[in-house]
Parts: structure tokens; sequence; C-alpha cells
């Protein structure tokens, strides 16, 4: 028992430790973890998750496979594929399609696997993911349509194809019990009625228990997990395997049923994915067997080959007929595409249960799939900028700006840098703040900056600065500590806190090298009673003839100087390390409030 204690303590720091590293490097979190369980694992034998676990192995397996392609799931609104394209549309249908066909034809003569076994492995490479594919694109920063595509059509292959590969998964598996086509496919006629069907009506059954608020606010989170492990056994226990897809359909269903707050459990399945995700794949990992490694000859290399170098392209190809991408944006949709999180889960139990069918080739489908993951994402992760750069796809280094909140303050300097020409995302807890913001055709993201949805929702492309325009000390500064490492140093500010003693001496000491955005006097309470009070925000070029101090005689002194705008277009952000000196020829945009001065 103590033994057991010190090996899942270990995994447990293990996990954080590659959690860190992939924040601190921007790289996928799935990579370091791999390798961790590899060295853990059939490296040096250090860890044996079967002894470790024994028969609960499989059960845990089972259930973390099945929340994560629940909270998959949980994010495919349906207005989210409507609204972005059609090509995202074709890449996660038609393009998934062509995929998994390569895949399987590819599996079946490089491999040698059975139809059925070969089959499983296509279907479940078809999945890329949001957690490979977006830390890539902060590195990557392709045009913004570029960028949109790939960001969509990684978010939405998630639950789309995770459904197609349990399906085919579900008619292999039945055939290899049987063997009887013709019983198959009654068979998974039934699975497909009970996956369906149960996931149907447990989605709008606990959907209206969510909407009618039977539960209080507390407890949805919670109980949403319990509800959806509850489905899944009990549809395992009316159809063997069945349980997947039933969870599956739940989770989409939820995702599009009106009125149903899915926000709060998506923030809950955010912390409990993460700790599954972690800890499932060192222990994923480590039970790869030296013997499985040493599988992992020509024809699996020339597999990947296959996978990436003609699967995709003719994907790509096929998805993008007709439209105005030209052939280096082609090129670069059809180069990136890294295997990832459902991937590796999905594949690991699928193997443990064909083993325990006693499927011949079941043990080549998790060495496999990991050599697809850690090569895709090794690989494009340090060639991906280089190659959009030589396509010449890239951005311009990002000056749009992030805005913490979308109060008034918020909202009147967002709409000054968009008319100027600057990209903006404004973010808000508070519905109204947010409807406020869009009404004024301000884009904005609702819900908590920080959290994974964010992560995946929150479109960064054109930002490269950060201000901290909430009310909230404690939500702007936790902004600025995550923002910078995304950002860069010198393109985060924060907010004074103000004058008292109090606000002094809780200063957080981690932001002390940043600079004080506007002035170290500015507070939030000051720029709010300026734009009360009927303050704006104007812009005006100034020129030999007409300079800073002309500017400042005009208005009576009655201005703060926001932002200085060069003639080559580059934006100075004021701040209280670099005070603004505009010169001849600069655009300056200031808050000029309707009385006495306030700073």
């Amino acid at each position: 028992m103590e033994h057991a204690a010190v090996d899942l303590t270990l995994i447990g720091l293990l996990a954080l430790i590659c959690q860190w590293l992939a924040w601190r490097l921007k790289l996928p979190a799935i990579l370091p973890l791999l390798i961790v369980g590899i060295v853990m694992g059939p490296v040096t034998g250090l860890l044996q998750p079967d002894a470790l676990l024994g028969d609960l192995l499989f059960p845990l397996v089972s259930l973390a496979v099945a929340v994560i392609l629940f909270e998959g799931s949980l994010t495919l609104d349906f207005g989210d594929l409507r609204g972005h394209g059609h090509i995202v549309r074709r890449l996660v249908t038609w393009g998934a399609l062509v995929t998994g066909i390569i895949g399987i034809v590819a599996a079946r003569y490089t491999l040698g696997l059975s139809w059925e076994m070969a089959s499983v492995l296509g279907a479940v490479l078809v999945v890329t993911g949001p957690t490979v594919v977006l830390p890539m694109l902060q590195t990557l920063r392709a045009r913004e349509h570029l960028s949109q595509i790939l960001r969509w059509e990684g978010i939405l292959i998630d639950p789309v194809g995770a459904i197609g590969a349990v399906l085919v998964y579900e008619f292999v598996a039945l055939g290899a019990s049987n063997g009887a086509a013709t019983y198959t496919l009654v068979l998974f006629a039934k699975t497909a009625l009970i996956g369906f069907g149960l996931g149907g009506l447990g989605g709008y059954l606990w959907g209206c228990v969510l909407r009618h608020h039977w539960l209080p606010q507390r407890l949805h989170s919670f109980g949403t997990l319990m509800a959806m492990l509850s489905l899944f056994t009990l549809s395992n226990m009316l159809f063997h395997e069945s349980g997947l897809l039933t969870v599956t359909v739940m989770g989409v269903w939820l995702a599009n049923m009106r009125g149903v707050p899915t926000q709060q459990i998506i923030e809950f399945k955010e912390t409990l994915s993460l700790l599954l995700i972690s800890g499932l794949f060192i222990l994923l990992a480590a039970r790869l067997t030296v013997d499985q490694l040493a599988q992992l000859s020509w024809p699996a290399w020339a597999f990947l080959l296959i996978l990436v170098g003609v699967a995709r392209p003719l994907a790509v190809w096929v998805c993008t007929l007709g439209t105005r991408l030209n052939w280096r944006e082609k090129a670069l949709l059809a180069w990136l595409s890294p295997r990832g999180i459902v991937a590796a889960a999905v594949a690991s139990l699928f193997a443990l249960k064909l083993e325990n069918l006693s499927m011949p080739g079941a043990e080549m489908l998790v060495p496999v799939t990991f050599l697809v993951i850690i090569s895709t994402v090794v690989v494009q992760s340090l060639l991906s900028r280089p190659i959009a750069l030589a396509l010449k796809v890239s951005e311009p280094p990002p000056a749009g700006f992030l805005i913490i909140g979308a109060n008034p303050v918020a909202r009147t300097i967002a709409k000054a840098l968009e008319e100027s020409g600057f990209t903006v995302r404004l973010t808000d807890n508070s519905w109204d703040a947010v409807q406020e913001a869009r009404m004024a055709g301000l884009p904005v993201y609702y819900g908590n900056p920080l959290s994974e949805h964010a992560t995946q929702h929150l479109e960064l492309t054109g930002i490269g600065h950060l201000l901290p325009l909430s009310p909230y000390r404690e939500l702007n500064n936790l902004a600025i500590l995550h923002f910078e490492h995304v950002l860069g140093h010198g393109k985060v500010f924060r907010l004074a806190a103000g004058t008292s003693k109090h606000a002094h001496r809780h200063q957080e000491q981690a932001l002390d090298h940043l600079p004080m955005v506007f002035g170290e006097d500015v507070t939030y309470a000051q720029l709010s009673s300026v734009v009360y009070r009927g303050g704006e925000v104007r812009k005006t070029k100034l020129s030999a003839n007409f300079n800073i101090e002309n500017y400042r005689q005009a208005h009576q002194n009655r201005l703060l100087p926001l932002f200085c705008i060069g003639p080559n277009g580059r934006i100075r952000v004021a701040n209280d390390r670099a005070p603004l000196t505009p010169r001849a020829g600069d655009t300056l945009i200031s808050l000029i409030y309707p009385d006495s001065p306030e700073f």
C-alpha cells in the first residue's frame, strides 16, 4: 500500500512538472507527458501500471476516456460549425473521411494489419485536437484566416472524429465477437440505437434539470459528472461497450440545447480533465514495452509518411477546391496536422479492449499512435514557423490589444484603438457588459480569460498587448501573470491599484517589474469617473506647427495621453517608465476630460 501511494504521488508530481514545462516552452503538454511515461516505463522500468493498479487499470482508463470524450463533445456547438466557413465544415467532414480512408489502406498494406484493425487505427488518427494545434498557432502567426481555419478545425474535429472512431470501433469489436456479418450489423444498429437514444434522452433530461435549476448552482458541475458516469455505466450494462457513444452524444446534446448553463460545467471539467489527462498519459506511455517499441521499424515510419505526406495534403486539396486560397496557403494547411490527446486516449482504450478479444494486431495500436503523435508534434512545432515564413503566409508582429474588461472605460478605449486600425478583443464575465460591447460593434469574449475554454475560444490572432481595465484587481493581476508568458515581456502592463497605503501594501511583488499603464497614479476608479462624466477619447495628428504643448493648451491641460502612433504605424503605450514623447508626424490618442484635471 505504501509503495502504491509513493508511485501515485510520483505520477502526480511528474504530471505537474510536465504541464509546467509545456507552459514554459509553449509546447503541447502531451509531448512531455508521453516522453516521461516512456522513460519511466519501458526505458527504466521504474513505473509498472499493471502491477500498480491491477484490475482497476481498465475501469480507470475507460472512465477517464469517457470524461475526455464528454468534455470534448460539450464544446461542439453546431452554431460554431455553421459560423466558420465552408472550408472548416469540409475539413471536419469530407477531410476526415479522406484522411480516414487513406489511413486505413496505408495501415493495411504497410503495417500488415487486418482490415478490422486498420479501420480502427485509421479512424483514431483522424483526430487532431485543440490541445496540440493551438500552442502551435501562437508561435506560427499565420494570416488570420488561416489561423481561424486551423483553430476551428482543431476544436471541431475533436468530438466529430471521436464519434467516428467510436462507431468504427463498435462495429469492429462486434464483428470480432461473433463473426457473422448480418448479426454484426444488427448488433451495431443496437449499439447505435442505445448510444444515440440514451445519450440524446439523457442529455435532454439533464439539460432540463440544469435549465430549470432543479439543482443548486454549486451542484451543477458535480451533478453533471455523476449523471454522465451513470449513463456511461448504464449504457454498458444495457449493451457492452456502448457507453462511449452515449456520453459523446450526451455532451453534444447539452452543448446545443437552448438555455442550458454550461459555462461553469466547462470550467469544472477543465480541472478534472487536466488531472485525468496528465496522469492517464504517463500511465499509458509507461505501459509500452520494449517489444512494442521494437515493432516501430520502417513499416511504421512508412505509414507515418503516408498519413502526413499523402492523406493530409489530399484532404486539404479536396476541401479547398473552388476556394480563394492560393497554393501557399493550401500548403500550410496541408503541413499542419498534429495528433493529440483524444487519439492517444482512445487508441489506448481500444487496444486494451481488443486485446481482451484476442484481436490480432491490437498490440500495434498504441505504439503506432504514439509514434504519430510524437513525430507530428515535434517536427511541426519546430518547422511550422520557418515554413510559414518561406511560404510568405505569416503576419507581421501583432500589434493589437487584449483588454480585460468590457466596461465603459474598456469600451471607450477599445473603440478608439479599433478606429485607428488596431485589432482589439475585450473579455468580461459580465453578460450585460458583453452585450453592450457587442452592440458597440466590438469583438468580445464572454467568460474567464484564464480558463481552458478561453484557451480554445478566445481569439488572439493579431493581439500583441494586454491592457488590464477591469475593476477587479485580482482578475487584472492574474490575467497579467498569465498573458505575460503568451505575449512576451514589454507587451503587458499593470494598472495602478490606488494611492492608499493598504493598496500599496498588498500590491503583488510578482508584478513589480511591469510598467503601470497610462502612469503610476492612473487608477481604474479615476478613468471610470472621467468616462462617466462625459470624458472622451480623441486622436489628433501632431505637426511642427501643432505640437503636444499646443494640444495641451487647446484643451486647457484637461487631457491624459494614452497612446502614440508613429508615421510607420507603430503604437507606443503611455506608462510610468516610458512616458510618451510625441513628435511631429505622430498621432496622439488622449482621454479628454470635461472639467478640472483628474490625474
